[in-house]
């Protein structure tokens, strides 16, 4: 028999084994079921702790990821916003300074080109009137050399009258003297009249017998004269023919043109003269100075009266030919200075349009990589706001977390779970 002890009214009463059995196990079912109910109950509350703060712990792991993505996101939208400005500011700072720099040259061009018409017009004014002044000149050295002329024509009629004398005179001296002397005294007689007036008529003059034979041959006489600058500005090769009369075999002026234009041609003359008494009786010959440049270039022949003329008026037309030519070199001259300006003037337009066209496609590079660089920032963007859309999926599923969910279909962790479980009953 067992006794037992009632805890209220603290009276003792017996029982047998098999009822002392059933209220022992009667009060250990009871303790059990309560033991395990409280098991239950606080592994309960571990894994509600436990999803709690694995949840607390994703929820702040998440807005740390989203507070810090969000100040990336800020961060990066700054630094866009202010690069976009500084960019805009640069553009139109860069703007600004082109269009000055384009106003600048515009302003440039236009005052070069005011200038240019204005030198160029006075250029030109001045040729006008430089032409103007040379025409004038030329037109009143033209009536001054009619004058010349006139008064020339005057003397040589005035010679001419006296050439029947000279003839005669010379037929007489013919007569009188062998065929050497004959020839030297038309050379003494031609000598001594340029001798006459060398200083005073011809200062710069040179004029001499041709002793220079190399060639085979050689003239008379040979006139070189020159400008104050020591120009040779004439040249003259001079041949004298006579003949005596009682000369069996009678010479023609036309015998002695070839050998005297290669003697004018070897000495390096511009003029050939023949002074000649050959055919006395031809009246082209007796009329005065006969241009034969027909045959060949540049000869005249002539009678001793025309010596002195006919040096007069090659010298001076040569003069003015000079003074022309020196005139014409001055104008031309001004003309190349004229087209260098205006090549320099062209050559800096090409230059300047060439540097406007450079610094129009460095612009346009520049705005080209201001555009790449603005789809480079709206790609960053985009993805910014990509990552944002992950995160807040990544959020929904972890709020969508449960146990059920992680052992479905893993029978592993399904099993390990259970045993968890299991053990925390025992316990």
């Amino acid at each position: 028999m067992q006794e037992i002890k009632c805890p209220k009214c603290g009276g003792v009463f017996q029982v047998d084994e098999s009822g002392y059995a059933a209220i022992v196990k009667q009060v250990r079912d009871k303790e059990f079921s309560k033991e395990l109910e409280a098991h239950d109950h606080r592994l309960l509350e571990e894994k509600e702790n436990a999803v709690k703060l694995a949840v607390t712990e994703a929820q702040a792991d998440k807005d740390k990821r989203i507070a810090e993505l969000e100040q990336k996101l800020a961060l990066a939208e700054s630094e866009k916003k202010t690069a976009l400005q500084q960019q805009e500011a640069d553009n139109l700072k860069a703007l600004s300074e082109k269009d000055a720099k384009i106003m600048e040259l515009n302003a440039r061009i236009e005052l070069d080109q005011t200038k240019s018409a204005t030198a160029l017009n006075e250029a030109t004014a001045q040729k006008e009137s430089e032409i103007t002044e040379l025409r004038n000149q030329l037109s009143l050295e033209k009536k001054e050399y009619e004058l010349k002329e006139k008064s020339m024509q005057d003397a040589h009629r005035e010679e001419l009258k006296q050439k029947d004398d000279i003839i005669n005179y010379f037929k007489d001296l013919k007569s009188k003297m062998s065929t050497k002397m004959v020839g030297e005294s038309l050379e003494q007689h031609c000598e001594s009249e340029f001798n006459k007036i060398r200083m005073t008529a011809f200062p710069r003059a040179q004029f001499g017998k041709d002793n220079d034979a190399r060639s085979g041959s050689k003239g008379d006489y040979i006139y070189r004269d020159f400008a104050e600058d020591g120009t040779e500005i004439i040249s003259i090769m001079f041949e004298m023919k006579n003949e005596m009369d009682t000369t069996a075999t009678k010479h023609k002026n036309k015998d002695f043109f070839k050998e005297l234009d290669k003697d004018r041609k070897e000495k390096g003359c511009e003029y050939a003269v023949l002074v000649s008494l050959l055919e006395a009786d031809s009246e082209l010959y007796n009329n005065g100075i006969v241009d034969v440049s027909y045959e060949y270039e540049k000869m005249y022949v002539i009678r001793p009266q025309f010596f002195i003329p006919l040096i007069t008026i090659l010298r001076n037309a040569s003069l003015n030919a000079a003074s022309y030519k020196h005139q014409l070199a001055v104008i031309q001259n001004q003309n190349i200075d004229i087209t260098n300006f205006e090549n320099s003037m062209n050559d800096f337009k090409d230059k300047f349009s060439n540097n406007v066209r450079l610094a129009s496609d460095q612009f346009k590079a520049a705005i080209d990589d201001i555009d790449k660089s603005i789809k480079a920032l709206e790609k960053t963007k985009e993805d910014l706001l990509k990552s944002g859309r992950n995160m807040r999926l990544a959020n929904d599923k972890l709020q969508d977390l449960s146990v059920k969910k992680l052992t479905h279909n893993n029978p592993t962790m399904k099993a390990m779970f259970d045993a968890q479980y299991e053990q925390g009953k025992a316990d």
